[in-house]
């Protein structure tokens, strides 16, 4: 196996963040994403991946810092946990996950959480692997969205979901909106180019909402604030690939079935 690393604010200026890295179209993204990973290590943050140009990586630190709309003391929220292409298969996802076990049992938390979807949705953890690897289900939303928990504590509660992401609906309810943040290195360029470029083309009322702070993020109507597309008050997707004009119509069309 490769050498797995850890990022920090002292050594991340020098080491890629796994997506984006040679997408020169998103420099802009991927150096905002950055930037968020350097404030959030004052906060508990951990980002490793393997010493290799792979997306193979996971992220997480205190649920109680997240930028998600759940209730989850003294848990580690997992954001991003990804391992793709050639390294499928070869045991990077189980070590990844025991390291962020291992982190959890030493800080004394009482397990991890993190959010997927009920079915699998784009840009989110594999559902059905979790499972597999010890994690239940807590909470669903109507929207989808389902909370994962794996406990060390198993007389710990429970995390939930804010009252604010369970229904689904945003409280603009006409035309498109959509929320994001820079835990992407993808969401900035494809939102503020990408979509405003297919919305205008179509005559689509948009309406961005960026989520800037962790505030906003933990009082957001979907717990996917990397990306979250609604259509008239609906929530569509977590895809970032319907903000290209090429894939617009075929994923709204198909959500709104």
């Amino acid at each position: 196996m490769e050498k797995i690393i850890e990022l920090n604010k002292f050594n991340i200026e020098k080491e890629h963040i796994c997506c984006a890295f040679s997408d020169k179209k998103c420099k802009e993204s991927y150096d905002l994403k950055k930037e968020w990973l350097k404030r959030e290590f004052d906060n508990g943050y951990v980002f490793r991946r393997i010493d290799a140009r792979a997306k193979v990586f996971i992220e997480y630190g205190p649920a109680e810092n997240g930028w998600a709309p759940i209730d989850a003391a003294n848990y580690l929220l997992i954001n991003c946990f990804w391992v793709s292409g050639q390294y499928k298969g070869q045991g990077y996802a189980k070590e990844l996950l025991r390291l962020a076990l291992d982190d959890a049992k030493a800080q004394g938390k009482d397990g991890l959480v993190t959010i997927v979807g009920t079915n699998k949705f784009h840009f989110m953890s594999d559902t059905k692997w979790l499972l597999r690897q010890g994690f239940e289900t807590c909470e669903k939303t109507t929207s989808g969205f389902s909370l994962l928990v794996r406990k060390i504590d198993s007389n710990a509660g429970n995390p939930t979901f804010k009252a604010t992401a369970i229904n689904g609906e945003c409280p603009d309810k006409s035309g498109l909106v959509v929320y994001y943040s820079n835990r992407c290195p993808f969401s900035e360029f494809h939102v503020r180019t990408s979509l405003t470029e297919t919305a205008n083309k179509r005559n689509l009322p948009l309406k961005i909402i960026k989520l800037e702070t962790m505030e906003q993020a933990q009082s957001a109507p979907s717990p996917a604030t990397i990306f979250s597309l609604f259509y008239n008050g609906k929530f569509i997707t977590t895809d970032l690939s319907v903000c290209m004009d090429t894939r617009f119509d075929k994923v709204l069309e198909k959500e709104l079935k």
